[in-house]
């Protein structure tokens, strides 16, 4: 399986930005949950192998890429759709052409649209730091 690179790609933070919200999202981050203060002290007292997992996005970033997403996936069922598919859930875009019925071109096409769509979308948050 090819790996997912990003390092020397126009949009290629927003598109890591994206992977690593992925990875965020599918263990669970940022799900509102109610947890016994019991279980939960007693979920935290146990060592666990390799320690806590530690994100390179922030909860406040992940939040907000979630609502962007959200956003363009309320804009453009489709291409917001194509986003959650390859980023959220760690499809390839071959597997998502063919659930779909187009070809992998223009998947891709799709999803490199809407990481620009993200991109700007999140534009605000880059001005504002």
């Amino acid at each position: 399986m090819k790996k997912r690179t990003y390092s020397d790609k126009p949009l290629g933070d927003t598109a890591y930005m994206l992977e690593q919200w992925g990875w965020w999202r599918m263990d669970g981050m940022g799900v509102p949950q109610y947890v016994c203060p019991l279980y939960a002290l007693m979920r935290d007292n146990i060592p666990s192998v390799g320690g806590a997992k530690q994100y390179v996005i922030t909860d406040d970033l992940a939040l907000a890429v979630d609502g962007a997403v959200g956003r363009l996936t309320r804009r453009n069922a489709q291409m917001g759709g194509f986003i959650w598919l390859y980023y959220g859930a760690k499809w390839p875009a071959l597997r998502i052409a063919r659930e779909h019925n187009i070809g992998e071109a223009k998947a891709r096409e799709l999803i490199n649209t809407g990481v620009a769509w993200i991109d700007c979308a999140l534009e605000q948050l880059r001005e504002a730091a």
